[in-house]
C-alpha cells in the first residue's frame, strides 16, 4: 500500500469512528479548489440538502444582479405568506421590507427561510435548475421552497398545514419525502463541492456575481459545525442545512498559506432530537479529516 493510500485509510478509519461516537451516518467530500485533489468518505450517496440549498439561490440572485436583470437596492416587501416561522423575516409578526441584497444576506447569514422563499419565488425554479445543469451537476435536484418543503410533511402525514408541532416518530419520518433524496431537494457531496470550487474560481457565473456569493457566504453567523474543526486563522465561508434528522454544511475553507478546499459534510442521525452538540461538533472534525488528509497527499 502507497503512502497516500495509507493516510486515505487512517482519515477513513479516524472519520468512522467520529461517526460512530457522535451516533450518526455522514457522508463527505473536500477538494482543493486549485487542484482538484480531492477525498471522499460515502462522497456520491444521494444526500438531502436541507438549508444547502440556498446555495444554489444566492447564485442564482448573484447571476440576476449581474445580468442587469435584478437591481440589488430595490426594496420589496416580504408578506406574511412567505413567513414559516423560524428567525429572521420568517419570525417577524408583520410584513418587512428590505433590498433584495439584504434579504440575500438574511437567505445566507441566518438561514432565513422567509427570505429565501421570497427570492426564490422572484428567480424562479426553472432558472435555478437551468444553471446547475449547465454547470454539468447532473445529480443535484431541487423541487420546492422551504415552504413546500414543510407543506410535504403535512401532506405525508394527511394533515392540516400548521397543525404539527412536532415530527413524527422515527418510523414514521424516514418514510416521507422530506428525508428520500428522490423526492426533496438533493444532491451528492461530490457535487456540491464541485459547485463549490467553480463559485471559487469564478465559473459558475460571471466573476462579479461569484464574487458576491463568496463574500455573502463568509458572512454566515453559526460557528458550531464545519468552523469548529478548525483553527482561527482558517477562514470559512459556508452554508448550514438542518431538517428532521439531518445536519449538514458545505463551504470553503482558506488555510493561511492561501489554500483553498471546499468541503461537504452531509450528516443523517440514528436518532431524532432538537439538539446534537456531538454531531454539530463531528461536522467540523470531519471536514477537519478530509482536508488534512488531502494536504498530507500535496
Amino acid at each position: 500500500m502507497t503512502e497516500t493510500a495509507t493516510r486515505v485509510d487512517t482519515a477513513q478509519q479516524e472519520i468512522a469512528a467520529v461517526l460512530a461516537d457522535a451516533n450518526t451516518d455522514a457522508y463527505v467530500h473536500a477538494r482543493d479548489i486549485d487542484s482538484d485533489t480531492e477525498f471522499g468518505y460515502g462522497a456520491d450517496e444521494g444526500v438531502i440538502l436541507a438549508s444547502v440549498f440556498k446555495i444554489p439561490v444566492v447564485l442564482e440572485y448573484a447571476r440576476s444582479v449581474a445580468a442587469g436583470t435584478l437591481d440589488p437596492t430595490e426594496f420589496a416587501t416580504v408578506t406574511e405568506e412567505f413567513r414559516s416561522g423560524g428567525i429572521g423575516v420568517g419570525g417577524c409578526a408583520d410584513d418587512v421590507t428590505a433590498t433584495w441584497r439584504d434579504l440575500a444576506l438574511l437567505m445566507m447569514s441566518f438561514s432565513d427561510n422567509a427570505a429565501t422563499d421570497f427570492i426564490y419565488a422572484r428567480l424562479g425554479l426553472e432558472n435555478i435548475v437551468s444553471n446547475l445543469t449547465a454547470l454539468g451537476l447532473e445529480n443535484t435536484n431541487l423541487v420546492r421552497d422551504c415552504r413546500g418543503l414543510f407543506a410535504s410533511v403535512y401532506a405525508d402525514l394527511g394533515t392540516e398545514v400548521g397543525t404539527l408541532r412536532e415530527f413524527p416518530p422515527l418510523d414514521v419520518l424516514k418514510t416521507m419525502a422530506i428525508l428520500d433524496p428522490a423526492r426533496t431537494n438533493s444532491s451528492t457531496p461530490r457535487e456540491i463541492t464541485k459547485l463549490l470550487a467553480a463559485i471559487w474560481r469564478d465559473e459558475a457565473a460571471p466573476a462579479s456575481a461569484c464574487d458576491e456569493v463568496r463574500t455573502i457566504m463568509a458572512k454566515q453567523v453559526w460557528p458550531h459545525r464545519l468552523s469548529s474543526g478548525f483553527p482561527d486563522e482558517v477562514t470559512v465561508a459556508a452554508k448550514t442545512g438542518t431538517l428532521a434528522l439531518v445536519r449538514n454544511e458545505a463551504g470553503v475553507v482558506t488555510y493561511p498559506d492561501g489554500k483553498r478546499y471546499a468541503v461537504g459534510v452531509f450528516t443523517k442521525s440514528h436518532e431524532l432530537t432538537k439538539r446534537a452538540p456531538k454531531i454539530d461538533a463531528a461536522i467540523g472534525t470531519v471536514g477537519r479529516i478530509a482536508v488534512d488528509a488531502i494536504r498530507a497527499a500535496n
